[in-house]
């Protein structure tokens, strides 16, 4: 049996993904989760909705490096709609990237709405946190 597949039998409902738009960006953030620097994650509103298993408060999800290999599973702990202008230095710390700082998360995650093809100033993200259950 491949690994996901038992990972996703031992974790009922999980759901594999990597975060971010490219392999770097997936192997950098998977390793910032793997060692718990990066807590948070968001995305825009309309993309979430899109998805046909969306993470759930509650739920465990798989994530994969940039190669598509398990690394590590998380469980969503909360989750909220904020607007894009509205995040805090907080939540921008808490997604764990860069400088750590909020001007750092506002120009790469303007860059990274735009290249997604949603990005405006007051676009609705759904701002996740989540804590890491197991690393592989």
């Amino acid at each position: 049996m491949h690994l996901i597949d038992q990972l996703k039998t031992r974790y009922l409902g999980a759901h594999a993904w990597s975060i971010g738009d490219n392999t770097d960006m997936a192997n950098e953030l998977a390793n910032l989760v793997i060692k718990g620097i990066k807590t948070a994650s968001c995305g825009s509103l309309t993309s979430f909705q899109a998805e046909e298993s969306a993470p759930k408060i509650g739920s465990y999800n798989i994530i994969l490096n940039g190669q598509g290999s398990p690394v590590c599973i998380i469980r969503m702990v909360s989750m909220r709609l904020i607007r894009f202008s509205d995040v805090t230095e907080e939540f921008a710390r808490k997604e764990g990237e860069g400088d750590l700082s909020l001007e750092y998360w506002r120009k790469e995650h303007k860059a990274f709405f735009t290249r997604e093809g949603f990005y405006s100033d007051d676009m609705e993200l759904v701002a996740e946190e989540f804590e890491v259950i197991e690393v592989l």
